[in-house]
């Protein structure tokens, strides 16, 4: 019975030790983007792509798309990914993120509304 109490104490520590240092590894990135649709949130092409692109990453745990301001802010494990894959995602899904511009094959898949005019 010690032994079963022993073992189940060190399971318990090891995931809340487990867990504290996942969220010590947890950052926030602001990434500068170009959405061109009014409707971007509710359009298969643009919202809807750009958020599923970056999920695709490990470590992704919240993704805010801003077209308001043309942000995305994307907060990762920075133990499972880093801002350069974030921003490469973002890239594929067919939009610029910062410095890195949209891939061309993504961009001609989007909707025409999305797409610069």
């Amino acid at each position: 019975m010690k032994n079963l109490f022993v073992i189940l104490l060190a399971s318990v520590l090891s995931l809340f030790i487990n867990d504290v240092n996942a969220q010590k590894s947890q950052e926030t990135i602001i990434i500068k983007t170009k959405i061109y649709c009014d409707h971007c949130m509710q359009c298969n092409s643009c919202g809807k792509n750009i958020d599923f692109g970056i999920r695709n990453n490990k470590g992704i745990r919240k993704v805010k798309i801003n077209p308001e301001n043309n942000t995305i802010t994307v907060t990762y494990r920075s133990d499972k990914t880093n801002p350069e894959e974030i921003r490469k995602a973002i890239s594929e899904a067919g939009f610029d993120a910062d410095d890195i511009k949209a891939s061309p094959e993504s961009y001609l898949k989007l909707d025409e509304c999305c797409k610069a005019k």
